[in-house]
């Protein structure tokens, strides 16, 4: 026999909102990130989730209470957590004597694990070690990746776009120069991720454009590699896959070249030189240059008798 899918149906407004907030959509709602605390974490791991949370904020969830649970070995609790809080990213942090100071980041598709990543935390400098201006809460940061294992290996191509999705905050069209004051940084150097969070500052620079300066305002992170356990190839290509609708149509004819000018070619008849029709002067009718010519000659007859 086959399974009828259960249909929800809303009993006040309240469910209602809540469920077509759920619904799928052409464009998505910038995506939530849960915080979750182990059975057991130490002092560097809670302040790490905490200051990750402000920089996510306001798009994130803090979970106060611990949970004992491994993510590597049942994914379960967590997905029940992602499902129930309507969150697809989460990091995960605990502390052990096996592994200490640990922290695990992953997102979810479909209400199941998707992509996770182990490390373990090197060094860590806090915002309060930092005694300067701070950024606005929920700006939209820049994001910089260095280093060739972020194109060459696959492990950190994952870590890349795990990493745009969790801190990428809301998808907008346009941005203003001075809107543009938080930037990321993420360094790669064999199997250590540096993280550094900085402050734009515009100066005067005797031009129109100012100089722009950063300022390190932390959170400063080094983080170790330690597991991974990735979505295969399919899975990860039908989780990227973006809606028919949004899909920009190939224009015919038309192409942009490295330097972002649009070319276009157009298509014509081969056109007959003969008929062309050209702009008409008294000075080139057959009649007028003939009549010129015979006036010249009578001139010349008559100096010719003087």
């Amino acid at each position: 026999m086959s399974v009828k899918q259960r249909v929800i149906k809303p009993k006040n407004q309240r469910t209602k909102r809540a469920l077509e907030q759920r619904a799928p959509k052409l464009i998505e709602n910038t995506k939530t990130a849960m915080f979750v605390r182990g059975g057991r974490t130490s002092e560097q791991v809670t302040q790490v989730l905490k200051e990750l949370c402000m920089l996510k904020k306001p798009h994130a969830v803090m979970f106060k209470r611990k949970n004992i649970m491994r993510p590597f070995d049942d994914q379960t609790s967590l997905e029940f957590f992602s499902n129930m809080n309507d969150a697809s990213l989460f990091l995960f942090g605990s502390h052990s004597k096996k592994r200490p100071n640990n922290l695990v980041f992953g997102r979810t598709f479909n209400n199941h694990i998707l992509d996770m990543i182990e490390f373990e935390i090197q060094s860590f400098h806090s915002l309060k070690m930092f005694k300067n201006l701070k950024v606005t809460e929920g700006a939209k940061p820049c994001l910089v990746f260095a280093g060739e294992l972020f194109e060459n290996d696959t492990e950190h191509k994952r870590l890349k776009s795990l990493f745009i999705d969790f801190f990428r905050g809301e998808t907008i069209s346009n941005i203003r120069l001075a809107g543009l004051e938080h930037v990321i940084s993420f360094t790669a150097i064999a199997n250590t991720i540096s993280m550094r969070g900085y402050r734009t500052v515009l100066k005067k620079s005797g031009c129109k454009t100012p100089r722009v300066e950063l300022e390190e305002i932390g959170p400063s992170l080094d983080l170790i590699f330690r597991r991974t356990k990735l979505a295969s190839d399919d899975l990860f290509k039908r989780a990227s896959r973006q809606p028919k609708a949004l899909k920009a149509k190939k224009k015919k004819n038309i192409n942009v070249d490295v330097f972002g000018t649009t070319h276009g070619r157009i298509h014509m008849q081969k056109q007959d030189m003969g008929n062309l029709q050209t702009r008409k002067m008294k000075g080139l009718k057959r009649g007028a240059v003939e009549g010129s010519a015979d006036d010249n000659k009578k001139a010349k007859m008559d100096d010719g008798d003087e």
